[in-house]
């Protein structure tokens, strides 16, 4: 098992590109379920979860051609309607085939899914929606059971509002009969990326970025040949800026468009980081201790909950005291018990964390827990003192690619290793 080892103290500067977006990936590549034709992907990150994903596929009967980040995909025709719990069980997103398979082809079977221990998340939005679109679903020896003959559209009211529900619903009405209004639709950029590869292959799809998104449905979806290139990594991309933040450095990210982190710049630059903004780039510069600040979760324009790990290192380090209050996972505050290993003041109170600042970090042994704890563990340890090993990278690897060679550009010092070798 591949364990990271970082010795800490290196200042970061420099540029880096970051890869396509996971979550933006993850549901596009599902969607090509609904049609026959072949779609080809541009910026498809080499991550754990797209390639687990990959799999999962091609046992429903989908074939792909890799060319680099250049992947050609199509499903001819649906071999299965069982998703294998052997796959579904490693990752959250797989639960995303349910809509477009009942849409397809009337039926689906759905192991219920695995992936990081950050909250129970339930499924119960996918189900009760796709009851109201007027499926048959019932729960059977731990697996989602979906039957239609053809959906039909209706109004679906999301509470609360959640990504995977609506890229999930979003699918499986593009196919369905009628109109479908989604209201309290999730807005983060990944549901618009998704949104733009539908219309691209003939879906109708309107209010995409707004809290109400309305789907025509189609009775097939169209051959598109133009590629269609996944959207930039924002939570990638802010790692990074964190990362170079805590490290007081120098550090620029090439993103396609840098208003997708307007709320994290805003933190940063509230904690003393400069930040400025080109573009297609976005350059965090620190020369001071971090000052503290609240940090507060939620669903988008919310700062994102896939960023809240990854600022708790920093503000470990800040003067002041903190207040990080996650709203949208309550599980995800399991990286607080490591980074306390590594000398930081963190209480917990339920779903929120009190950090008050330290003079510094020193390096331990630690242990990932889920992806973006993980991630956080890694920020730490550059600004710790001595060496860091940090073990069970593999969920670093679900979201980041070559996450310790882009690091190395930077300037860190880090390696990988196998087994107990560190």
């Amino acid at each position: 098992m591949d364990r990271l080892v970082v010795e800490g103290g290196q200042r970061l500067s420099g540029e880096i590109q970051v890869s396509g977006a996971k979550n933006a990936a993850l549901p596009i590549l599902v969607s090509s379920l609904l049609s026959p034709h072949t779609c080809v992907l541009e910026n498809v990150p080499d991550v754990g979860d797209v390639r687990t994903m990959y799999q999962l596929l091609g046992v429903l009967g989908t074939t792909t051609n890799w060319d680099g980040n250049r992947l050609l995909i199509k499903t001819e025709a649906l071999q299965t309607h069982e998703a294998p719990y052997s796959l579904v069980s490693t990752m959250r997103a797989s639960i995303l085939v349910l809509g477009p398979l009942v849409a397809r082809g009337g039926e689906a079977i759905v192991p219920l899914p695995g992936g990081c221990s950050i909250g129970s998340r339930p499924v119960n939005l996918h189900i009760d929606g796709l009851r109201a679109l007027g499926a048959e679903v019932c729960i059977q020896r731990g697996s989602i059971h979906v039957k239609a003959r053809r959906l039909k559209g209706t109004r679906i009211s999301m509470e609360p509002s959640s990504v995977t529900g609506t890229e999930n619903l979003m699918m499986a009405a593009v196919l369905a009969k009628g109109v479908t209004v989604i209201d309290n639709a999730a807005r983060e950029p990944e549901v618009a990326d998704l949104a733009a590869f539908l219309v691209k292959r003939g879906a109708r799809i309107q209010g995409c970025g707004t809290n109400t998104i309305t789907i025509e449905g189609v009775e097939v979806l169209n051959d598109h040949e133009h590629p269609h290139k996944i959207m930039a990594d924002r939570i990638e991309a802010g790692t990074y800026l964190i990362a170079g933040a805590i490290t007081q450095g120098d550090v620029t990210v090439r993103l396609t468009s840098p208003q997708l982190l307007d709320d994290l710049c805003t933190m940063l630059h509230a904690t003393g980081a400069k930040i400025s903004r080109k573009h297609g780039s976005i350059r965090v510069k620190m020369d001071r201790r971090a000052s503290s600040v609240d940090v507060t979760t939620g669903p988008s324009p919310a700062f994102p909950t896939d960023l809240q790990a990854q600022m708790t290192p920093l503000l470990s380090l800040a003067n002041g005291v903190s207040l990080v209050t996650e709203t949208v996972f309550e599980n995800r505050l399991t990286h607080v018990s490591e980074l306390r290993r590594m000398g930081a003041n963190i209480t917990t109170n339920g779903n929120q964390a009190t950090i008050t600042g330290v003079d510094k970090l020193s390096g331990a042994p630690v242990m990932a827990s889920d992806l973006r704890g993980g991630a956080a563990l890694i920020i730490a340890s550059l600004a710790a003192d001595d060496k860091t090993v940090i073990s069970r990278v593999y969920h670093v690897d679900r979201g980041y690619e070559r996450i310790e060679i882009n690091l190395k550009t930077l300037g860190a010092n880090v390696r990988r290793v196998k087994g107990n070798n560190a």
